[in-house]
């Protein structure tokens, strides 16, 4: 696991602080729908250590993106940005291979093939890489991609400012029910002050 961290770390074209950030979220959003009462079962207190711990693998795909659209200082075209949606592919076939070799002892490793395969899926079928919908979709990917784009929206690219708490979630509400699942974003809502907080604690230099 510290390998396969490492080296998400490595080819990360974010920071190593999205990454922690993006893991704090995913814990607090899956506390606050077992609290709410929502996904009990699903939402053990095992699994969501394993969620917490699998977080930070979400992108290792990007392992298998090529340097010059990785670190592109600037908007991705057409063909770019579909060499860029390899990475969930790539991420969940180097997972598997991991799981493979540790003869799938790792609950963590099976979480995490979860979430970077499918956590840019979107609730309505939208998403990629297989246009799951609604509960096709694995519940730690769907925590996962509400997580991702919270931190992707508040955070400053070369290409665009970050955006404000305050629009970041209007966006996530208005895409409750499209790209979002509607529960997720409940306890997105009744979390926002965490998140804010967990951006603040962890902002990049």
């Amino acid at each position: 696991m510290a390998c396969l961290n490492a080296l998400a770390m490595a080819r990360d074209n974010e920071t190593g602080n999205h990454i922690l950030r993006t893991q704090h979220y995913v814990k607090t959003i899956a506390l606050r729908l077992k609290e709410m009462g929502n996904y009990k079962i699903e939402l053990s207190d095992e699994m969501i250590k394993l969620l917490f711990k699998a977080a930070p693998l979400h992108d290792i795909g990007k392992v298998g993106i090529p340097d010059s659209i990785l670190h592109k200082p600037g908007r991705l075209n057409d063909e770019e940005w579909q060499v860029m949606k390899t990475h969930a592919t790539i991420g969940r076939a180097i997972l598997a291979s991991a799981e493979l070799e540790t003869q799938g002892g790792s609950g963590v490793i099976t979480v995490a093939i979860q979430i970077a395969g499918d956590h840019h899926e979107k609730w309505d079928g939208s998403g990629y890489p297989g246009g799951l919908k609604g509960e096709e979709i694995s519940l730690p990917a769907r925590i996962m991609a509400l997580a991702d784009v919270y931190d992707a929206l508040m955070s400053k690219r070369v290409y665009k400012t970050g955006w404000s708490h305050e629009d970041v979630t209007s966006e996530i509400v208005s895409q409750s029910g499209a790209h979002f699942d509607p529960l997720v974003v409940d306890a997105f809502m009744m979390e926002r002050s965490g998140f804010l907080a967990i951006h603040s604690k962890y902002k990049d230099d």
